[in-house]
């Protein structure tokens, strides 16, 4: 974390090392109307310098004034989106069978569950979870701490991806679950992750132990 972040009010320093950026928590991406007209005239008030659609879907808002960053939160009456900390950042998930022809399985009704749950949680490690709702995985579970994609049989589990500086593909540890077993085995391994004292993603803990013994102690 960047020296003058301020991480209580979500806001990240930018590259003029005086202006902010902050991402109101925006579930899946799913924004009505009304919201995207309070983001745009909140962001006009104070004179940001744009707005960016974030790989997360969020909307950043960028080039804020620290002595502004009070009055932004309380006009935007929204809660931080969980873009920096050692905790479960929000949870990427496509259209699934809501919206998308595509979709095999209802990855924004199992996204929402999860990010409801877990958002903002503090971890030991930073913590990436993505739904799909087929095997198209736009939301790209493969590369997420944990990941969760759609098939005609039901969801299939990965855990231990990541796409940072040491990218790693995750293992598939279950297929064919129904959406009540996905958020009973995520529950476990968030339960065993916590009780971790390094810092190490999800994935080092999986190297460091090997897969087996992994899925042998969170009973998978």
């Amino acid at each position: 974390m960047a020296e003058k972040d301020l991480l209580e009010k979500g806001a990240i320093l930018q590259r003029d090392k005086e202006t902010y950026a902050i991402a109101p928590h925006i579930p899946g991406g799913i924004v009505s109307a009304d919201m995207l007209k309070k983001i745009a005239d909140v962001a006009e008030k104070y004179d940001a310098q744009a707005l960016k659609v974030t790989s997360s879907q969020r909307i950043a808002i960028v080039g804020l004034n620290e002595e502004d960053l009070d009055d932004v939160w309380s006009e935007l009456e929204m809660q931080p989106g969980a873009a920096i900390g050692v905790c479960v950042r929000s949870v990427k998930f496509c259209p699934g069978t809501t919206f998308c022809k595509r979709g095999q399985q209802d990855s924004v009704a199992l996204g929402l569950k999860l990010d409801e749950k877990y958002h903002g949680m503090e971890l030991p490690g930073k913590m990436k979870m993505g739904v799909a709702g087929c095997m198209n995985s736009c939301s790209e579970p493969a590369v997420k701490d944990i990941g969760i994609m759609g098939t005609s049989k039901g969801y299939t589990l990965m855990l231990g991806g990541s796409a940072g500086l040491k990218p790693r593909i995750a293992n598939t540890v279950a297929t064919e679950l129904s959406e009540e077993e996905v958020i009973q085995y995520v529950d476990r391994i968030i339960e065993f992750y916590k009780s971790q004292t390094s810092k190490k993603r999800l994935g080092q803990v999986i190297d460091n132990m090997g897969i087996e013994k992994f899925k042998e102690e969170v009973g998978l």
